[in-house]
């Protein structure tokens, strides 16, 4: 999986999120802008109460975000398997293990934890992000 397919993925969060009430509904405390790394490409994610509201490849120089999470294209396939394998289960893993880091203010992150990882989540349990579970 290319850095651009990736971020392919990335771009059809608003569907994948917006659709599942429970997931907007945890969310409802949240409104920022969180960037995610993938790959080279950086990608802009705007939430206001839970919804995802903008989703912006490479969003042009000096769009303020809160907090990062970064990692290459081949981790997100990995994380995006059907059955991830170790260490590729859980956003907390993948930094614990080196394959992703996460940057800036984790107050919004740590205080939406499950939301983020869950929106994170939505291309596997769409079946969205090309991952086979092999």
């Amino acid at each position: 999986m290319t850095d651009q397919e990736v971020a392919a993925v990335f771009e059809r969060l608003p569907a994948l999120v917006n659709g599942d009430v429970p997931l907007v509904r945890r969310g409802r405390y949240l409104t920022t802008a969180f960037l995610i790394g993938a790959g080279a490409l950086p990608v802009l994610v705007a939430v206001r109460e839970g919804a995802i509201v903008d989703v912006a490849v490479s969003p042009p120089p000096m769009r303020s975000w809160r907090f990062a999470v970064r990692a290459g294209a081949d981790a997100w396939r990995r994380f995006w398997q059907a059955v991830p394998e170790p260490g590729y289960h859980d956003l907390l893993a993948m930094t614990r293990f080196g394959a992703a880091r996460i940057e800036g203010d984790l107050h919004p992150l740590m205080a939406n934890l499950r939301y983020v990882k869950e929106v994170l989540e939505a291309p596997r349990r769409a079946g969205a992000g090309g991952g086979d579970g092999a």
